[in-house]
């Protein structure tokens, strides 16, 4: 099993129901693809060190993921980069 952690950053405008939702959503798209989240993370609004996509702050989640493939990360990576709904994200893999 290969294990990543995922760090994205949700828009600040999003109200708390749409926030749930994006997070279940990308928890969703996960395990449909053979992932399994092991764990969430949800950080909270926090400011941004600097301006993207004119946001100033955002709603910062985190995700440990293992998976058997890389299948799951790379949709998430793609629908992350086309969603309106989340600034940023970072999948980084972690070794064990």
């Amino acid at each position: 099993m290969k294990n990543y952690e995922i760090m994205f950053i949700l828009k600040p405008t999003l109200s708390e129901d749409e926030t749930k939702k994006a997070i279940t959503h990308f928890k969703k798209v996960i395990t449909e693809n053979g992932g399994k989240v092991t764990e969430v993370n949800e950080m909270g609004q926090r400011e941004l060190a600097y301006e993207i996509k004119k946001c100033k702050s955002g709603y910062y989640v985190v995700f440990e993921v293992e998976s058997k493939d890389d299948k799951a990360i790379k949709e998430f990576d793609r629908l992350g980069l086309i969603s309106s709904d989340m600034i940023r994200h970072l999948i980084t893999k972690i070794e064990k």
